[in-house]
């Protein structure tokens, strides 16, 4: 499933990635949409979901995200609702870890 998220919020440290398989953090931007896969296996098998996917957290809850490969770049966002398949530009297109 997918699950679509408003960006709140993020650190500087996004813009500053320059490696060259980590510049995609480079296109974050506060108040765009991104949406995020929830695949294996970062699915749980019990339950068939991802951590931090925001389940129950409809009602504007701003949850906290932080990028595999700089934990610097993290920031928050908001859910806005959850997907059979995504929808969004590849760019703005990521995967639970």
């Amino acid at each position: 499933y997918c699950v679509e998220f408003k960006t709140e919020s993020l650190s500087h440290h996004c813009a500053l990635e320059t490696r060259p398989y980590a510049r995609w953090m480079q296109y974050l931007r506060e108040g765009h949409t991104v949406c995020v896969a929830c695949q294996p296996p970062a699915m749980n098998a019990d339950t068939q979901r991802c951590s931090g996917d925001g389940h129950n957290a409809d009602g504007g809850k701003i949850l906290h995200w932080e990028a595999v490969g700089n934990s610097q770049c993290q920031g928050t966002w908001k859910k806005i609702r959850q997907l059979e398949h995504c929808s969004c530009p590849l760019v703005h297109s990521f995967i639970f870890t």
